[in-house]
């Protein structure tokens, strides 16, 4: 006998918030699977065309995921040393910021940086620690943001994960479509093309937008000569996929920078927020409409509600997964949106039907 839509309600919302528990539960430790299985959703159409050309599954994954592997090795190998580098003459130089800083609010605002005030003796005793502690507390940074262990997980995992789901996608998708009820094969299979649409417009496209913008804020600041630009330019290019985080933490911080550095020319300050305009008009006029399109057709409230959910759910993973977990989501509600309308909740007639059978 098939179970009531009460029970099918109750069965369902168990295995919701258990799956949700489990996210709660691993957290971090999911980062390496969430990025591979992005990996291999990506690469698929790629594969799927090499199939088409002749080549086995097994070939044409192969030689993905191989070319795919010396891009990123090359990557590190030119751009981890820079990054390192850069970071540790970031935290040495912080000295000379501050004192710059100081500086030019004393010459504004004199009275500010007497010897005898809790501004001056403030800056003075970061200085000083600053000072002693840079080349320690560069260390500390890097080694809390990137752990050896973490390191070497990710770069292994995430490849290795990619590359498994890659080979076994079709068969994998066979597999899910085998558990879908029969009762609702039609309709969970139209939910699953538009959450495919959805999260084809968002992942391919937020990723190539992501590289774009980061070469660009990279190779203009450095051109420009802000130091540190390559690292600042890469990070808000790549925390593009996080809506308003890149654009703000990349702005803050090359305009902070600009601020210390060309003080004493502010053309060069204009010329650093020009770049960040130009790429903010570039994102939003040309990148996102092309590439992403307005498939994920989510309010902006509704996204940064999103960002700070799944943000305080899983912290930075969950941060990375916020955007297409709420267009899945958003995909559902608006579904169930269409089935009350079309319903009889919704038209009145289960009220009428009740008073007649009265």
């Amino acid at each position: 006998m098939a179970f009531s839509a009460n029970e099918q309600v109750r069965y369902w919302g168990i295995a919701a918030v258990m799956s949700l528990f489990f996210l709660w539960m691993m957290g971090n430790i999911l980062l390496p699977f969430i990025a591979g299985m992005a990996i291999a959703y990506f690469l698929d159409p790629v594969v799927d065309r090499l199939e088409a050309l002749g080549l086995s599954r097994r070939i044409a994954t192969s030689v993905i995921t191989l070319a795919v592997m010396v891009v990123i090795l090359i990557l590190l190998i030119v751009l981890i040393p820079l990054l390192v580098r850069q970071t540790v003459e970031f935290i040495s130089a912080l000295p000379e910021y501050v004192a710059q800083f100081r500086t030019f609010v004393g010459w504004r605002f004199p009275e500010a940086f007497q010897e005898s005030s809790a501004v001056w003796q403030g800056l003075t005793s970061v200085i000083e620690f600053i000072r002693s502690k840079g080349g320690d507390l560069a260390k500390a940074l890097l080694v809390s943001a990137f752990t050896i262990v973490d390191m070497v997980i990710f770069l292994v995992v995430t490849p290795v994960v990619a590359f498994y789901l890659l080979l076994d996608w079709d068969r994998l998708i066979a597999i899910i479509d085998s558990w879908i009820p029969r009762d609702h094969l039609a309709t969970v299979r139209n939910l699953a093309r538009q959450i495919d649409s959805v999260l084809a417009g968002f992942v391919r496209g937020q990723m190539t937008v992501c590289g774009i913008l980061g070469i660009f804020y990279g190779l203009a600041l450095m051109l420009v000569g802000l130091q540190f630009g390559v690292v600042i330019g890469l990070i808000a290019g790549l925390l593009t996929f996080i809506p308003y985080v890149g654009s703000i933490i990349g702005g803050l911080l090359s305009i902070g920078l600009a601020l210390f550095q060309f003080w004493d020319d502010p053309i060069w300050i204009g010329v650093v927020m020009v770049i960040f305009m130009i790429g903010q008009i570039l994102e939003g006029n040309f990148l996102t409409p092309k590439l992403v399109g307005q498939s994920v057709g989510l309010h902006p409230v509704w996204l940064m509600l999103a960002l700070s959910a799944f943000g305080g759910l899983l912290g930075f993973t969950g941060m990375l997964i916020a955007v297409p977990a709420a267009a899945m989501l958003g995909v559902f509600f608006r579904f169930g949106v269409g089935q009350y309308l079309g319903g009889r909740l919704y038209s009145g007639k289960l009220g009428e039907k009740d008073i007649a059978d009265g």
